[in-house]
């Protein structure tokens, strides 16, 4: 069982009563409890999530179990084979790469890697990349385009690295080129916004054809405890941030920021991994499909004009 939120303690008092059942000896009338208090639980989550707000959405999005770019990759592709290093200064960590196969298409795929338990955690850097990871992204991505293959990216980092070493070996100029480079990259490009999608640290892999978004991740320009000490001069206001800041999938898809939502199981994609990643393969099949049918003038130029709008809708809503 994933670790309960603070938000779900209405489950937690329920999955005891489970527990204290649980060791009673087996018996119809346990049983049966036991099962009216599993469906209980199943409509009590049903109902929480429904209606979630933004803040509660930003922890499932930071759920310690919700699954990584590598749980994707072990669950939709077949024969990965990771690449390393940036050629330049170091392999990066934060940020995992490779070569696979989509349904019989060959792709690269690219994305943040958190880790799932201390050790993982720590040698992954909790998925703050480095300016080598961005830059280590960018050669993997012109050798796909050399190749001919699809890229998918998958975001969940906090943000870039902030450390000092990072602003010496440039991690602005490195967000900033892949900026440019993804712009006119001449192959399809899917972003998958997974988890937790942090300012330029999630923008440094996510200009692409298409942008998906899970139903209960978050992508923006600022965490709403920074939006918080930045605005308020103090942090423990960042419920109020998370809503000001529009960071939820339906308040993105509103604005054209992203294209389609993904559904996630009944409380969150880390409840049930194996279902979250079905029914994302259904989406990014879709998806890879629709860019791939595109010939490249139309496609690019699509791309282009997707990132050029971002900000007119808000624009427009205000003039009126």
């Amino acid at each position: 069982m994933a670790e309960l939120l603070e938000f779900e303690a209405p489950i937690d008092i329920l999955l005891k009563e489970i527990e204290a059942l649980s060791m009673l000896p087996s018996t119809d009338d346990r049983n049966r409890e036991i099962s009216r208090l599993e469906a209980r639980i199943d409509a009590i989550r049903g109902d929480l999530y429904r209606s979630l707000t933004a803040w509660q959405r930003v922890q499932v999005a930071r759920h310690p179990a919700r699954p990584t770019t590598l749980d994707y990759v072990e669950r939709l592709f077949t024969d990965f084979v990771e690449l390393h290093g940036d050629r330049r200064f170091a392999d990066d960590n934060a940020i995992v790469a490779g070569m696979a196969d989509y349904k019989g298409t060959g792709v690269l795929v690219v994305g943040h890697q958190k880790g799932s338990d201390t050790k993982q955690k720590i040698f992954r850097n909790f998925g703050y990349a480095r300016p080598e990871g961005y830059r280590k992204a960018l050669r993997l991505m012109q050798l796909a385009e050399k190749f001919r293959r699809p890229v998918i990216c998958f975001v969940d980092t906090p943000a870039a690295y902030p450390g000092i070493e990072s602003e010496e070996r440039g991690v602005a100029e490195a967000i900033a080129l892949n900026l440019r480079e993804m712009a006119v990259l001449d192959v399809p490009i899917i972003i998958v916004v997974h988890g937790e999608g942090g300012s330029g640290g999630a923008l440094g892999i996510a200009v692409g054809d298409r942008v998906l978004m899970h139903e209960f991740a978050m992508y923006s320009v600022i965490p709403p405890e920074g939006c918080a000490a930045i605005l308020w001069r103090d942090a423990k206001k960042k419920v109020e941030a998370a809503e000001a800041l529009k960071i939820t999938a339906p308040d993105l898809l509103g604005l054209g920021i992203i294209d389609e939502i993904v559904a996630e199981p009944v409380g969150g994609a880390h409840t049930d991994p194996a279902q979250a990643a079905a029914l994302l393969d259904v989406a990014l099949d879709r998806a890879l499909r629709q860019v791939q049918e595109m010939d490249s003038d139309a496609r690019l130029e699509a791309r282009y004009g997707k990132f050029r709008a971002i900000g007119l809708i808000g624009i427009e809503g205000a003039d009126e």
